[in-house]
Formats: structure tokens, C-alpha cells, sequence
């Protein structure tokens, strides 16, 4: 059994990472998408720490952790970074979309310290997907974030979760507090060469992939192709729900991901 430790900032590859801690057995990483942060997982964090240690940190340049800076950075390197702090040899990780495709690079770039994956509306490092959010990356290079932000809250990605007032302004909240360093800065990110995309097979762990039913065509492209390339993966469509279904429908979502835990 692993104690849970406090919670604050581990200090990592020259960043701070804010992370929160609670509960105690094995424990299970979540990772938050873009312009989100670890708040996203309010209704998770509680409920898997009555079985689990539950561990949930913002992403460099998200939240509260420190936003990146000259020097070249990937999102894998400061998660293994944060389970070296936490003394954790192994995780179970949850990310859902941009912390969906995280964790995909964690588990090609760091295969010895994934325990699972559960991969939410994930991205995915290597598919060329149809989406383009090019005009609110345009809207925050020209005018900043706070120009940007409304667009990207419109955007169809998130219409289904829109459509819930209080899962709305939980968005809202998060996106509001966002500084939108990763939509005005490029190239700072280092990302898995070969892509993930052509190293699927190599993830030989027990591989949950949840999509919405109602999520974007891209996402559920992903999906299908993960079920296909990765030897030990199931997939399962969540309906009625779009790209966050963690916050649409809470208590299905988490029903689903204990099970698969177990």
C-alpha cells in the first residue's frame, strides 16, 4: 500500500508542478486536457481514493503549475518526473484528450512505469485528424487569450457538456483562468520521434478506450484505431455524451473505470 503524500509542487525538469494527493493502494494518475486543468476530475479525485491513491497534477502552463520556458519540454518527461517526487515506481493513468495523448506517449516512451491506461476522447500523437482549431490559435497569437477564449468555448467540441449549466461554468471557469501560453507559443514541445501513433503495438498494459458517443468524428476515429493497433485494448462508447464525458455523466463514467480497475 503507498501512503498518499502532502500535496504542493514538485520541482521538475527545471518546472513546478502543481499536484494534489489523496487516498492510499495503487495509485492512479489523472491527466487533464488542453486549456483545462486538474479540477476537470472534481468528481472523480474523491471517489477512486476510496480505493486507490488518486493523483491529479496541471500540466506545464496550465493551472497552477509554472508555464514553460525556453528550453525544449515534453508533458512525458515531467510525468515521470512527477512519479520519481512521489517515490511511485508504477501508475494507472486516466487522461482524457490532450492528457489522453500524454499518457499514449508516456506508455511508448516509458513502458516499464504504466500499470494501465484509460484513455478519454484522446488525442493522439501521429493521426492527422479533419479538426482544425487553426482560427482560435490565429484569434490568441493576433489578440491574446481573452480574445480567443470565447471562441474556443463555442466550439462543437464542447456543445454537448454546454448544454449542462454547471458542467458549463466549470469549463468556463478553467478556461478563464487559462493563460493561453500554448496557443500563442510554438515549438517549445518536444513530442515522441517515431510518432506514437506508429508504436501502438508495442503497449502491451490493459488499455480502456472511452469515447462519447457524441463526441467530434476525429475522436471517435482515434478510438477505433486504438481498439484495433493496441494488443490489449476494449472500447467503450459512453451515450448521450460528448468529448468530457467525466464531467457530463460522472457517475457512468466512473461505474465504468472502477470496473476496469479492478
Amino acid at each position: 500500500m503507498t501512503m498518499s503524500k502532502p500535496s504542493g509542487f514538485a520541482e521538475v525538469n527545471g518546472a513546478r508542478l502543481y499536484y494534489e494527493t489523496t487516498g492510499t493502494g495503487e495509485p492512479v494518475i489523472f491527466l487533464h486536457g488542453n486549456t483545462l486543468d486538474a479540477r476537470m476530475w472534481d468528481d472523480q479525485f474523491l471517489v477512486f481514493a476510496q480505493q486507490y491513491q488518486a493523483i491529479r497534477y496541471d500540466l506545464r502552463g496550465f493551472g497552477k503549475s509554472s508555464p514553460p520556458n525556453a528550453e525544449p519540454f515534453a508533458h512525458a518527461d515531467d510525468l515521470n518526473g512527477l512519479l520519481m517526487h512521489l517515490g511511485l515506481a508504477a501508475a494507472h493513468l486516466v487522461g482524457l484528450s490532450r492528457g489522453g495523448g500524454i499518457a499514449l506517449d508516456f506508455a511508448v516512451e516509458y513502458p516499464a512505469r504504466v500499470r494501465s491506461l484509460t484513455l478519454v476522447g484522446t488525442t493522439l500523437w501521429g493521426y492527422k485528424g479533419t479538426a482544425s482549431w487553426r482560427p482560435v490559435a490565429e484569434k490568441a497569437r493576433e489578440a491574446g487569450w481573452s480574445a480567443a477564449k470565447d471562441l474556443w468555448l463555442a466550439d462543437p467540441l464542447f456543445a454537448p457538456a454546454m448544454e449542462q449549466p454547471a458542467v458549463a461554468a466549470r469549463l468556463k471557469q478553467m478556461v478563464d483562468d487559462y493563460s493561453g501560453w500554448h496557443w500563442i507559443h510554438r515549438g517549445q514541445e518536444r513530442l515522441p520521434d517515431p510518432p506514437t501513433s506508429e508504436r501502438l503495438d508495442r503497449i502491451q498494459v490493459p488499455v480502456l478506450v472511452v469515447v462519447g458517443a457524441r463526441d467530434l468524428p476525429d475522436f471517435l476515429t482515434i478510438a477505433n484505431l486504438l481498439e484495433e493497433r493496441i494488443p490489449r485494448a476494449r472500447k467503450v462508447i459512453l451515450p448521450g455524451v460528448g468529448h468530457v464525458p467525466n464531467m457530463e455523466a460522472p457517475g457512468q463514467f466512473n461505474e465504468r473505470v472502477l470496473s476496469f480497475l479492478r
